[in-house]
Formats: C-alpha cells, sequence, structure tokens
C-alpha cells in the first residue's frame, strides 16, 4: 500500500516574509504548500505493516515553491527560497 493513501492532499497558500539576495529588499510572498491531513482511519486492504505505519503516520506539509521572483520592480530576479524549511509537520 502507498504511503499516499494514508493522507488526504489539498493544496494551500501562506505567506510568508522573504529578502531578495540581489537588492536586499523585504516583501510578502504567497508560499505554495501541498498539505497532507492523516486520513481518520486506515483503508480497509491494509496488512499488519501498513497498520504500523499509519500508526507512525503525521499530518505535514510539503513546499511546492522552490523560488520566487522578486517584487521590486527594478528587481525582478529570481532567488531561491532557503529561510524557509521545506517539510513542516502539523500538530
Amino acid at each position: 500500500m502507498d504511503e499516499r493513501e494514508f493522507f488526504d492532499e489539498r493544496p494551500d497558500k501562506r505567506p510568508a516574509s522573504l529578502n531578495c539576495p540581489h537588492c536586499h529588499q523585504s516583501a510578502e510572498y504567497e508560499i505554495q504548500w501541498l498539505v497532507r491531513t492523516k486520513k481518520k482511519s486506515l483503508p480497509p486492504r491494509a496488512d499488519e505493516r501498513d497498520r504500523a505505519k499509519f500508526a507512525k503516520a503525521q499530518s505535514y506539509m510539503l513546499r511546492r515553491d522552490d523560488m520566487m521572483v522578486c517584487k521590486n520592480m527594478r528587481c525582478r530576479k529570481r532567488f531561491e527560497i532557503t529561510s524557509v524549511q521545506s517539510v513542516a509537520f502539523l500538530d
């Protein structure tokens, strides 16, 4: 059984304050995330290994954006997002 069958997926956007490394200007950016929430119950065709995996599974978010474009009209350069973690667990 695939791990993705334990989760419900939905896209989400969250704001983050980022600094452009080229022009050093700070701005608010909408970062796209894929939110995976753990299902309430295990699918019926699961075996013992799947039950053990499901018991340890947690809801989490995956960052989908790796690059952003600077909002400064004079700069407009692309930069990599390094200050925001790529995986965040939800409680």
